[in-house]
């Protein structure tokens, strides 16, 4: 009776370990389903933020060299102003004595907000030349995205600075998303993984 029972408790257990191995691989399989939808929604959410990244308002200020650009056409700044360590120029040309904290009046005057700046000499964040893959690599990198980690960079698009290229003053050019569609491609991209492109 006793190796009936045990006969009978090896034959369940061998019908019920693959039953229960195939139940866990359709689970791993519908949680790879969802990660793979995941990370095709962030990288077409990073393909519209891309757009805006390359922009002029944007790209302006993070140049592949240490004079920004300017206007539409992003050509090297007039009178070729220097980033300097911190971003805000160097010795009588500060960024600040041009620039103020709001825009000048007028067409394609300097453009302004209270934190008007290249960023650090250390931490240049470039954009320019960079294909979609390589900018997102960049700024979901900690080392190279200005210490920010995935929160800060949500808050990061809420920026005032950010926010600027959606007001950038008379005679200049808007990004081709607004200021929401923008927001909302930034917040699904990180929050779906924060995915770059293949290319």
């Amino acid at each position: 009776m006793v190796i009936l029972a045990l006969l009978v408790s090896i034959v369940a257990g061998a019908i019920s370990g693959p039953a229960r191995k195939a139940s866990h691989a359709r689970i791993a399989g519908d949680e790879e389903t969802e990660l793979l939808k995941d990370s095709a929604r962030s990288v077409a959410a990073f393909k519209e933020v891309y757009k805006v990244l390359m922009h002029p308002r944007c790209m302006n200020c993070h140049p592949a060299g240490d004079v920004p650009l300017q206007n539409d056409d992003s050509h090297l700044h007039a009178m070729l102003p220097r980033r300097g360590n911190g971003g805000h120029g160097v010795y009588a040309m500060k960024c600040a004595n041009c620039h103020q904290p709001t825009n000048t009046p007028g067409l394609r005057t300097p453009p302004g907000n209270p934190k008007w700046a290249l960023p650090p000499a250390d931490m240049k964040m470039v954009f320019q030349n960079k294909n979609p893959r390589e900018l997102a690599l960049q700024i979901m990198d900690y080392k190279s995205n200005g210490h920010k980690n995935k929160a800060q960079l949500i808050e990061h698009a809420r920026d005032t600075l950010v926010k600027w290229g959606w007001d950038p003053g008379e005679g200049r050019s808007l990004p081709p998303l607004n200021y929401q569609e923008f927001v909302a491609a930034w917040d699904t991209w990180i929050n779906t993984g924060g995915y770059a492109p293949a290319r």
